[in-house]
């Protein structure tokens, strides 16, 4: 069987965690636009605060920081610094055919923790809180990382 095929039930495992972690990583975008529009501000660039059909009433205050848009920036640029550890992680252990079992725990733990870590931190809760969070889905990506590096060093 072809490792890389969605027959294979350890390629389909990844395909969907990571489908779901890029799909979220893009609705931030989608989310930041609409809270953006929402304020009519937390703009980022001066030609942004140009007068035009979806700004008719431009101010420089639309350039100033607005915590209601840059939570949601915040989050994102969470994602973009873990997800592509969790897509090359998650591929390589993969590739390492472990049980179907463990991949499942493993890759859709991080999807969990990843989901909790946003809700928690979209809703503002502590850092205690996002940390710990955070720190399931690291030591999973830790885990993926070594067992895949014991492998390789083993074959």
């Amino acid at each position: 069987m072809d490792k890389l095929a969605f027959q294979n039930p350890l390629f389909n495992i990844y395909a969907v965690a990571a489908c779901i972690m890029i799909l979220k990583a893009v609705m931030m975008s989608w989310l930041t636009v609409v809270r953006m529009m929402k304020v009519t501000g937390g703009f980022r660039s001066p030609e942004d605060v140009k007068k035009t059909i979806l700004n008719p009433n431009p101010s420089a205050e639309q350039l100033a920081p607005n915590e209601y848009v840059d939570r949601v920036r915040r989050i994102q640029l969470n994602d973009l610094e873990n997800l592509p550890f969790f897509l090359v992680a998650a591929f390589l252990f993969i590739l390492t055919e472990p049980s179907r079992t463990l991949a499942q725990w493993l890759l859709y733990g991080y999807v969990v923790s990843r989901l909790l870590h946003f809700a928690a931190y979209f809703t503002a809760r502590t850092h205690d809180t996002r940390a710990t969070l955070w720190t399931v889905g690291s030591l999973i990506l830790i885990f993926m990382s070594c067992w895949t590096l014991f492998v390789a060093l083993r074959s």
